[in-house]
């Protein structure tokens, strides 16, 4: 069993503790198409994330992100410091009993505490290692999973929307001449191929979590195979990563599942789009 690296960097801390999404249950007929994230930023203009730059720069100095001082969220949150000593006590408790299917269970609900979630994702990895056949623990690995992908556009987007402002003059069309930028700015290029940089990280790294997802949720479906909730849930999933045929036969398996379920039209709707695609 490949041992955890207790070593690794932590993950800046959310400026909110959000517990992991659960994925949604089938009869909540889910709008699928509006949740498919890299559909989403790639219909995205550059000019919203000037919008969004002015909503989480009023956030971020609300709640002290960035920045030395103690911010609203701080207030609210407290001094903060009781989830950096539960990391470190479920750490030892993972040395002491690392097979201890449950200590790793615990580590992984304080990383996600801690604001940690790629660590919640690692510590959960080992509960399914340890209990394989444990659907809630399967559950609990995709819901990090899918939140971790949120994490990753959140954070492109604050990159965009920064750029956006910094690099001005190399950003707005009303700025261009013969489709180039009209002012001479090599900071604002510069600004540009970082975030940029920064922007495909993140997308890959998003897109690492999703493929993670696919293979929590294939592992439950084989664990509840007449559950029509976890074939939506992996359909999803996998049309996020590009994986087409598993979508199709996930979403197929579903209507045979729940013919009457109020997400079925939307899910033929799904299936035609990817059979023509």
């Amino acid at each position: 069993m490949a041992r955890f690296d207790k070593s690794r960097t932590k993950s800046a801390k959310p400026d909110a503790r959000v517990a992991p999404s659960r994925p949604r249950r089938a009869s909540m007929a889910p709008e699928i198409e509006d949740t498919m994230f890299f559909s989403r930023i790639r219909r995205h203009a550059k000019w919203m994330f000037v919008f969004l730059a002015l909503v989480f720069g009023i956030g971020f100095v609300g709640f002290g992100v960035g920045a030395g001082g103690v911010g609203f969220g701080d207030v609210l949150r407290g001094s903060g410091g009781g989830s950096t000593a539960s990391v470190k006590d479920a750490l030892q408790a993972t040395e002491e009993r690392p097979k201890d299917a449950r200590a790793w269970e615990e580590l992984a609900t304080a990383f996600q505490l801690d604001g940690d979630t790629q660590g919640a994702v690692d510590a959960q990895q080992q509960v399914t290692v340890l209990r394989p056949k444990d659907a809630d623990a399967l559950r609990t690995l995709a819901g990090y999973q899918l939140t971790l992908i949120g994490e990753k556009q959140t954070r492109a987007q604050i990159i965009q929307s920064n750029a956006a402002l910094t690099a001005a003059g190399q950003n707005f069309p009303g700025l261009l001449v013969d489709g180039r930028p009209a002012l001479d700015d090599p900071i604002g290029v510069a600004v540009n191929a970082r975030a940029a940089e920064r922007v495909q990280a993140l997308l890959i790294e998003a897109q690492a979590a999703a493929v993670g997802a696919v293979d929590s949720y294939k592992r439950l479906a084989a664990l509840q195979p007449g559950d029509p909730g976890v074939q939506l849930e992996l359909a999803q999933a996998a049309q996020q990563t590009g994986d087409t045929q598993t979508a199709i036969t996930a979403y197929e398996t579903f209507l045979k599942l729940a013919p009457d379920d109020p997400s079925a039209s939307d899910v033929k709707a799904q299936l035609k789009a990817l059979r023509q695609g």
